[in-house]
């Protein structure tokens, strides 16, 4: 929602001149598009609503068996979408001439009958665990079988973060042991420090298993609490407990043990320690908290099934005319889902329509309305379908990490993921714009397209870090998604809330995710011409986007330009 609050003690004349100024800017702005842009407004009347609702009918047909990297349903999708780009006429972008950027990875699947895990106190009984009910585990050394026996360390949050002064690894050494934290960041309400009530990416549990790796430990239990991760210990599980994919060619250093624990298992754990639990979880959320070393030892061993596969990202570039260096544009979407369970009765397909059946539709739409609309542009588009995003945003992060041109020379990546086509929105959530000196261009295109921006809904919940326009931010390119809010042309705001609702519960990385014919794809067609209008703005900018001073990602944009 938008803050309502105003500053009442100025005076009223000033509030009109501003307002005036305001209307004169933004007549201006307009006017100047106009001029500049008629081009552009041909080649959005151009965009179609149908030819997005064909597209993701065909994505999310049973033939492609859910579209699951390195199975026969992926590799249909991954064709399917290169064959688009080149009845588009665009340039391959990918490896040796080809549409296709390959990505290697490895899927581990643990097998529970020879996993197994306890603590071990240095007084008492071994506190043996379950499998699944009270933790789970991923090996991600990638190997069949690894065995631990190495003491805990409680190290809180699990952060090092100078920016805040903040290192919860200060003075303990963690080399060979496993690490214990807490999930989330530590408590804030100042948006200056972790980000107040918003997630930063210190709270994401990528971040800690990542740290706790390259701090030498062998191992990391997160500790879950619903509140703090925003979901219970349900989607933990069932997130955890299948196969988990990693990049085969990551040269980060990784885990034997990546493992999250039950809040009540944590609970024993102290209580093994000699510790009371409840005062070391308040203490880690004050400055000046040192690690613990907990007088328990963690045994365990972990087997899994090992599965090296490849999947590729599908990119194409419709060329500018400039020269090196470039000021391109990027579209994102992910085409890959959760594939089917082998031998389940009745519908055993996660056929993904809206997650991400409705983000390749629209890329592949605006793919269509940028190469046929004959526009010279000045820099270069280029179009690319990910793979491996629900395994962990795999697929950008290796097209991130591997660029068909320089980080540097890619001006912003507007990213599409699950866009619900419940016909016209009135209002946009672009969050992680704003971070950007690109956002005042961002709400000019959004007035124009009545759309009014709203906020992350969810910021506890750390979202931006949960979609593929984040790993093209950690290499430095100013990214974000579109998405719709909740408010759409001829219904009250509890109808989009209701269908939102409803879709999360019960659709939503569900077998019922399937492909609606009484869909309205007017609204994606609109968030498509959006993207358009702001993709035009920044390759005729006079200078690159550029994040704001201070943001987290602007030490690796100055990096990617030197």
């Amino acid at each position: 929602m938008r803050n309502q609050t105003e500053t009442l003690s100025k005076p009223r004349f000033a509030g009109h001149l501003a307002a005036a100024l305001l209307l004169v800017l933004s007549v201006g702005a307009r006017a100047q598009m106009r001029k500049t842009g008629s081009a552009l407004e041909a080649a959005e009347e151009a965009v179609s609503a149908a030819r997005i609702r064909a597209h993701v009918k065909f994505i999310s047909d049973d033939l492609l068996e859910g579209r699951y990297p390195g199975l026969r349903g992926g590799e249909l999708a991954a064709k399917y979408v290169a064959t688009q780009f080149a009845l588009d006429g665009l340039k391959p972008a990918g490896d040796n001439g080809s549409y296709f950027q390959q990505v290697r990875f490895v899927g581990m699947t643990v097998q529970p009958a020879k996993t197994s895990m306890q603590f071990v106190p240095l007084h008492g009984a071994p506190i043996p665990l379950r499998f699944g009910d009270d933790y789970t585990v991923s090996n991600r050394t990638l190997t069949p079988e690894v065995s631990i026996d190495a003491p805990l360390v409680f190290v809180g949050y699990g952060v090092t973060a100078p920016e805040f002064g903040w290192d919860d690894y200060k003075g303990v050494d963690v080399k060979g042991k496993v690490i214990v934290c807490i999930v989330g960041d530590p408590p804030s309400n100042d948006p200056k420090f972790f980000g107040g009530k918003a997630m930063t990416y210190y709270g994401r549990w990528t971040y800690k298993f990542e740290q706790a790796a390259r701090m030498g430990a062998v191992g990391a239990l997160i500790i879950h609490r619903t509140d703090l991760a925003s979901y219970g210990w349900d989607v933990v599980k069932n997130s955890n407990t299948s196969e988990q994919t990693s990049l085969a060619d990551d040269p980060a250093p990784h885990l034997k043990a990546a493992s999250w624990i039950q809040l009540d298992v944590a609970r024993r754990l102290f209580t093994a320690a000699g510790l009371d639990f409840d005062q070391q979880f308040a203490a880690a959320g004050e400055r000046g908290f040192h690690a613990v070393p907990l007088s328990v030892r963690l045994q365990g061993k972990v087997t899994s099934t090992v599965r090296r596969f490849e999947s590729p990202n599908v990119v194409a570039m419709l060329p500018g005319a400039s020269t090196q260096p470039d000021q391109a544009v990027l579209y994102t979407a992910h085409y890959d889902h959760l594939g089917f369970v082998p031998g389940m009765a009745g519908d055993n397909i996660y056929n993904g329509a809206a997650d991400n059946g409705t983000g390749v539709g629209m890329l592949l739409e605006m793919a269509h309305a940028w190469s046929s609309s004959g526009i010279r542009l000045p820099h270069s588009i280029l179009f690319a379908a990910v793979t491996a995003e629900e395994q962990g945003l795999l697929g950008s992060q290796y097209l991130g990490e591997h660029p068909p041109i320089p980080a540097g020379q890619i001006t912003l990546d507007i990213n599409y993921d699950m866009i619900l086509p419940l016909g016209v929105p009135l209002e946009v959530d672009v969050n992680g714009a704003q971070r950007t000196n690109f956002y005042p261009t961002v709400e000019e295109v959004a007035r124009q397209f009545d759309l009014t921006i709203v906020p992350d809904p969810r910021p506890e919940a750390g979202s931006y870090y949960r979609s593929d326009h984040f790993s093209l931010s950690r290499v430095g390119i100013p990214a974000f998604s579109i998405d719709a809010g909740t408010l759409y042309a001829g219904h009250d705001r509890a109808w989009g809330v209701e269908k939102f609702r409803q879709f999360e519960e019960h659709d939503y990385h569900n077998f019922s995710d399937n492909f609606h014919e009484d869909w309205d794809f007017a609204g994606n067609a609109k968030l498509v011409r959006f993207g358009m209008t702001l993709g035009w703005q920044a390759l005729h900018r006079s200078s690159t986007i550029e994040w704001n001073r201070g943001d987290e990602f602007e030490a690796a944009r100055l990096k990617s330009q030197r």
